[in-house]
């Protein structure tokens, strides 16, 4: 396997993990929001969590600080440094 190959592997791999986390947080975030949220028969106030619906806090806060860790800790450990030169194949 020559180098270009090897380069687009990695790049196609890294474009995988980086599509996975996005529907991810999407999953994440509709779940929480839709799922968490009182029903509109349901007239009473929502249990408040610091101030907060416990979907609001779900989708809004801690989905964001969640997945900001994980795509941080995926570039950390996932990616690696690639050549954006032209490779000589050999």
């Amino acid at each position: 396997m020559n180098q270009r190959d090897k380069v687009y592997r990695q790049a196609h791999r890294e474009a995988i993990w980086a599509t996975v986390l996005a529907l991810g947080y999407f999953v994440w975030w509709y779940l929480s929001a839709y799922q968490f949220s009182a029903p509109v028969e349901d007239t009473s106030l929502p249990t408040l969590y610091w101030g907060m619906p416990l979907w609001f806090l779900l989708s809004c806060i801690i989905g964001p600080v969640l997945f900001t860790v994980l795509c941080g800790l995926m570039v950390k450990y996932l990616y690696r440094d690639l050549p954006l030169d032209d490779i000589q194949d050999d």
